[in-house]
């Protein structure tokens, strides 16, 4: 593999992992399955695209996005809290409305960002690669998103909204407002998606519709190896974890693309991420397996 196609993967591994920490809230913090994020990334895509190109600061574009992203898990929400919509089939309704809704926002399948300018613009020029200095701006962004959610996730707010996950009815005899944390929790899960989406749209020079498919899978699979490797006492360790399990799970699928013994081509790319998924799903079982006998 070569050194521009590692960077690549270490750029796309952390694109994803704010994909990762979302999914994270969603699924381990609330034990809320939520297939949302397959439109909210594309979604975040859709809306910073449009509004670079009309001329928006990109800072601002981003946080747009993001907005964007927390209403369209209010709506997921609101299906399961409000009318009592079994989780996973509000997020499925959600994210089929939202492939709509995508297009509507471009007006198009597919939105170049050619010749503006993006969050990334002010650092090109000053002595490194530009495959380079993405991943390292990538890099800040997401520890600092990591700090805050930990933060978030410590705080007694954060305390409340984990309490509703590990037991929703205990909580509310605690005097807990579950709904609220449920609306919070979704709402800050897509958003962080969203920006994912932004950034990837901004990194990459376009923003496509069908980019958000498979998100959801390389969302678990970065958790999910993530846990493997880091464990899930400590919520400082299991979200640093995310972000590790996402830049490792590129790089994996990067090193069986680029593999010539595999003979695997770009093609295959859905083949390798299932296998690659279904490894992370085991692993953790053969482990506990192996420190069992």
């Amino acid at each position: 593999m070569s050194q521009i196609a590692l960077w690549g993967a270490v750029e796309l591994g952390l694109v994803y992992a704010f994909v990762a920490l979302g999914v994270y809230l969603a699924f381990r913090v609330l034990d809320f399955p939520d297939l949302t994020v397959d439109g909210t990334f594309p979604l975040g895509a859709a809306v910073t695209a449009v509004l670079i190109m009309a001329g928006a600061n990109p800072w601002l574009a981003a946080a747009v996005a993001m907005l964007a992203g927390a209403l369209a898990g209010l709506v997921t929400a609101t299906l399961n809290v409000r009318f009592k919509i079994l989780n996973l089939l509000a997020s499925i309704l959600t994210m089929i409305a939202l492939f709509s809704v995508n297009l509507r926002v471009m007006g198009r399948p597919n939105v170049a960002l050619l010749s503006v300018d993006t969050m990334l613009t002010p650092f090109y020029g000053h002595g490194l690669r530009d495959f380079m200095v993405r991943p390292m701006f990538l890099f800040v962004l997401a520890i600092v998103a990591l700090v805050v959610v930990w933060r978030y996730l410590e705080s007694d707010a954060g305390l409340a909204m984990r309490a509703t996950g590990a037991n929703a009815r205990m909580a509310r005899a605690q005097g807990i407002n579950t709904d609220r944390q449920i609306y919070l929790g979704i709402a800050l899960s897509n958003a962080l998606v969203a920006l994912g989406g932004a950034l990837f749209a901004q990194t990459n020079g376009f923003a496509d519709v069908t980019s958000g498919v498979g998100t959801i899978v390389v969302g678990l699979a970065a958790v999910i190896i993530g846990e493997t490797l880091f464990g899930t006492r400590r919520i400082l360790i299991a979200l640093i974890g995310c972000v590790v399990g996402s830049i490792l799970y590129r790089i994996a699928i990067q090193l069986a693309l680029s593999s010539d013994s595999l003979g695997l081509q770009a093609s295959d790319l859905n083949l390798v991420t299932a296998v690659l998924v279904t490894f992370a799903l085991v692993l953790p079982r053969l482990k506990r397996g192996v420190l069992s006998s």
